[in-house]
């Protein structure tokens, strides 16, 4: 079924793995496949966006989504969750108590940034807040393959997870970055951003990743560790910290 990725306009990655660039703000969705489960990264600015991957989803592999790894809690990230009914909905610790209480915040974000009200109250009325938290490292079985969920510490925002699926022969490792990596613009830092930890979150996945990972990232095309160090060194400069 991998070969099929292309036609729904997702890009295959190594094997198993696939991400697509969403429409209007860019935003990346990365799906990963194992044995028994299949990991989406990320559901997309809207209920309807979630659909959308849900469906592409299964019409690629012919089986549902079962668990969901939210990068940070913004709304052109999560605001599509709630289309995955059943999925186990993971996110850095903290994010679950935010999106219980902020949807009203999202909803305003999102309506700001253009998408039409109705999507956003929509959107906003059945907000998924993740069931289980990251603190630290958590390794996920998706049968056969195995991702480790990484909660790198506020940086772009308060709540920054990263997903690293390790290696296999004939596919490199893979770093999910979120917005933690921006290839299509700047790097973003809103009112929820610790600017001065940034450097060291991208220190972080580096080191998962190592040198020869692909690197995700939240917007934009792929990129290698070269550029995920040398955006390192410009947000020190920007912003300072070690």
């Amino acid at each position: 079924m991998d070969a099929s990725w292309e036609d729904f306009g997702w890009e295959r990655l190594g094997h198993g793995t696939g991400r697509r660039r969403l429409p209007v703000w860019d935003a990346t969705a990365l799906l990963v496949t194992g044995a028994d489960g299949v990991l989406l990264c990320d559901t997309g600015a809207s209920l309807r966006e979630g659909i959308e991957l849900r469906m592409q989803a299964q019409s690629l592999l012919g089986r549902r989504v079962t668990h969901i790894a939210l990068s940070h809690p913004h709304f052109d990230h999560v605001l599509g969750t709630a289309a995955f009914a059943g999925a186990r909905v993971y996110g850095a610790a903290g994010t679950a108590e935010l999106l219980r209480h902020g949807a009203d915040g999202l909803y305003a974000d999102a309506v700001s940034q253009g998408l039409p009200e109705p999507d956003a109250a929509e959107s906003a009325d059945v907000l998924v807040a993740p069931g289980e938290e990251v603190d630290g490292e958590l390794r996920v079985d998706l049968g056969g393959r195995e991702v480790v969920l990484v909660n790198v510490g506020a940086a772009h925002s308060g709540h920054d997870l990263a997903v690293l699926v390790p290696g296999s022969p004939g596919s490199p490792a893979l770093v999910f970055c979120g917005d933690l990596v921006e290839e299509s613009g700047e790097p973003q830092a809103g009112p929820d951003a610790r600017p001065a930890r940034w450097p060291a979150a991208l220190d972080r996945l580096l080191a998962l990743g190592g040198e020869d990972a692909l690197y995700v990232p939240g917007h934009g095309a792929v990129v290698d560790a070269a550029f995920v160090r040398e955006q390192r060194d410009a947000l020190a400069a920007r912003f300072g910290g070690a």
